[in-house]
């Protein structure tokens, strides 16, 4: 039995790694964090809401991103405010965000910063 492509490879990692030795990655993290969650006073990457920031040679940008709920009410606009951010990093050609719902968003998935901010810490 062949694997379909949407299957798991055991082993595989559940978020795809970032292009974090990309010269363009660290003003694309600093954009991301300009972007908050409109019910939670911290910006989205120290959430850990934008899972994946891929960097290509030519500086087109795909952000991989979840929400903290399925039913969040601004799924439909966030992924457009992470696009708007980003594309304003200079240098970025194209960008494109996906929203996706796994793995499922976890309160583990925050920062050491949001945690303080939240007061979990």
């Amino acid at each position: 039995m062949t694997a379909e492509p949407t299957d798991r490879l055991e082993g595989a990692p559940l978020i795809a790694p970032s292009t974090t030795d990309h010269p363009m990655h660290e003003p694309i993290v600093d954009a991301c964090r300009s972007v908050f969650d409109p019910e939670i006073p911290v910006n989205i990457y120290d959430l850990g809401l934008v899972y994946t920031i891929d960097i290509t040679a030519e500086n087109d940008v795909r952000v991989i991103m979840t929400l903290t709920a399925p039913g969040c009410p601004v799924a439909g606009e966030m992924p457009g405010w992470v696009a708007d951010a980003v594309s304003g990093v200079p240098g970025v050609r194209t960008v494109d965000v996906d929203l996706t719902w796994e793995p499922p968003w976890g309160m583990e998935m925050m920062s050491d910063e949001a945690r303080l901010e939240l007061g979990f810490m």
